[in-house]
This record gives structure tokens, sequence and C-alpha cells, in this order.
């Protein structure tokens, strides 16, 4: 990818117009004057598949929730397609095309398989069947279990379940927070290939991720957070590949990952 830029510290992402959602110089936090984020950038473009890594606390997940309006950004901002939504509710955020899937209590486990892909719908509810049918088609074995409990699947089968709900609004951009979290080495490949799955439909996808070096596989450009700030950016591959990056912090991530296994 030509528009991809080389790994390294301070790098700036090229500059181009057409971004599907650009965070920048977002400075947020969950407490008044306790800042999680210390002017932390990002961009994703029509297509891209995004992946963001880095030590435990460097802010990657406040990253998301931030974008989606879930922490309170204090200074920065964060446009979709050319629009400021900083700031704004979550509800309005899916009318406008971006889609979240959080890490724990994704799904309504009360409520069947179809039931929870209904209520994504919600609010444009003369969509149902059409929306359905592209699920159905996206993930056969929620088709196949539609009418099943939600409670009753696996974590992997879960993670299918809420990218699907998250995806019945027809999002532009698509932000997944530690989507293998808790997931056998199986169910991990599964869900990145399901997300590059999701992403080849045309949904930019922007995704946290503990497991370093596969996201970093996968996706075409990845930032590296620490501290609250994109200390490396870079394409994914090269990424992966850099010295430095592996030196800091793919060896401490790896170390973090098995040890979450352990545990």
């Amino acid at each position: 990818m030509s528009e991809q830029q080389q790994g390294g510290a301070g790098t700036a992402t090229p500059t181009r117009t057409d971004a599907v959602i650009e965070a920048k110089d977002l400075v947020a936090g969950y407490l008044p004057g306790v800042n999680i984020l210390n002017g932390c950038s990002l961009v994703a473009y029509p297509g891209e598949m995004i992946g963001i890594i880095g030590p435990n606390g460097a802010g990657k997940s406040t990253l998301l929730k931030a974008m989606f309006g879930l922490v309170r950004i204090h200074s920065g901002s964060v446009m979709l397609g050319g629009r400021d939504i900083t700031n704004l509710r979550t509800n309005k955020l899916v009318e406008m095309g971006v889609g979240f899937v959080p890490q724990t209590n994704n799904v309504f486990p009360s409520l069947s398989i179809e039931e929870n892909l209904r209520m994504g719908l919600y609010l444009r509810p003369k969509k149902v069947q059409e929306r359905l049918a592209a699920m159905w088609d996206l993930f056969p074995v929620l088709h196949d279990r539609r009418n099943q409990s939600a409670g009753a699947l696996s974590g992997g089968e879960r993670q299918s379940l809420a990218m699907a709900r998250a995806l019945m609004m027809e999002p532009s951009v698509l932000l997944l927070d530690e989507p293998s979290a808790g997931l056998s080495p199986v169910r991990q490949d599964e869900t990145f290939l399901r997300a590059r799955r999701i992403n080849k439909t045309g949904v930019s996808v922007v995704m946290v991720e503990q497991n370093a070096r596969r996201c970093l596989q996968i996706c075409d450009r990845g930032y590296v957070l620490d501290q609250g700030r994109d200390a490396y950016t870079g394409g994914g591959r090269e990424l992966a590949n850099d010295p430095k990056v592996i030196e800091l912090y793919l060896g401490t991530l790896a170390k973090d990952v098995d040890e979450s296994r352990e545990h």
C-alpha cells in the first residue's frame, strides 16, 4: 500500500483528505484532571484495517471509548468523514455510522441470537430483514443457531454475535476493543479472520489488541501507544519487524499475553 508510512517514533501519517475517522491530539480521561490520553492521534482511511497495540495502561481502550463518546475528551477532536463528532452521544454516533464492540458485556444473554441482531437495528426497523440476510451470509453459524439464547454461546461465538449486531446499522467504521481477549489461540485466529472478512466488505476497522504480533500481521497500518501517546506508527508488517518496536514492545506484550493465559 503506497500510502503506508515507515515505522518510527514521531512519524506522521501521510496527509489525505478522505479519512473515514480521525482522532487528533486527544487529551481525555475518566476523572477531571487525570488524563489517560495525552495528545493521541489516529486516522483510518476507506477500506483500511488499523491495529492499536501497546503495554497495559497505555490508553488503547480509552482511545476507542473516547472516539465513541464513552470517555470525555478534554481537548483535541474526532472527525467522521469531515464532520466533527467530538463528545457526541453514542446513539448519535451509531446513527452517523460508527460501530463499537466492547470487550465484555457485548451481548444480551437472555435474548436469542436473532433478537440480539434485531436490537442492533432498532433505529431502522424497516431494514431488519435486509440486514439480517446480510448477517446470516457473513456469519452462517449464527443463522444455524438463530433461535438459541446468546447466553449459551461460547466466547468466540459471542464475539461473532457482537460484531454482527454492530454491523446491523451498516457502519462506515467498526471499533473493536480486544476482540480476542480470553479466547484460545484457535478462536483468536478465527476472530482475526472474521474481522478481516468484515473489513473486506468495505467497512474500515480499528482494532485494539493484546495479541500484538497477530494484530500487526493482518492490519494495513498499526499504532503503538505508550503513556497515552502514539509512540510508533507505520505499516502493520513493518512495525512487526521493526527492531525497536520488537525490543521495546512486542517482547513485553508477548509476555503479558502468555501470563494472562496461565491465569
